[in-house]
């Protein structure tokens, strides 16, 4: 029983000891990823295009609004509503994807700066600002100098 106790121990012992060493040889580091978006001209950019895409898609409703109006038959006005609305569903889902497949290449980008730069500085974990209640090196401007 001696035995199994001082084994217990002895195990314990050299976890915590195992533990200390391993925490000690880490460098951790904070990013405040959404004032990075922020500042990114590719965000800035493509939210601006997304802005004209969608003042395009308003002008092309009141175009499309019009010419269902002046349809003189009930019959008429369906058949082209009908037409509209699929166009316009078409027009909007096409708009989305594109937003998003290019919203994930900037992302990817800004991950694979944050990346280059942690690595380049020596740190082995990078976290967001957002979770951290306390330390990290704060390197937001590294990264905010570097992405475009």
């Amino acid at each position: 029983m001696k035995k199994i106790i001082l084994s217990a121990f002895l195990v314990t012992g050299l976890l915590f000891g195992a533990i200390n060493s391993v925490s000690a040889e880490q460098k951790i580091a904070v990013v405040d990823v959404q004032a990075v978006v922020a500042k990114s001209a590719q965000v800035q950019a493509l939210k601006k295009e997304q802005q004209t895409k969608i003042q395009d898609l308003e002008q092309w409703l009141k175009v499309a609004k019009a010419d269902v109006e002046q349809q003189k038959t009930n019959e008429g006005k369906e058949k082209l509503l009908k037409k509209y609305n699929a166009d316009f569903a078409k027009k909007k889902e096409d708009i989305v994807k594109d937003y998003q497949t290019r919203l994930q290449a900037v992302d990817k980008s800004i991950t694979e700066t944050i990346t280059t730069i942690a690595k380049a500085k020596g740190y082995t974990i990078v976290l967001a600002k957002g979770v951290v209640l306390y330390g990290g090196d704060d390197i937001t401007k590294d990264i905010q100098k570097v992405v475009k």
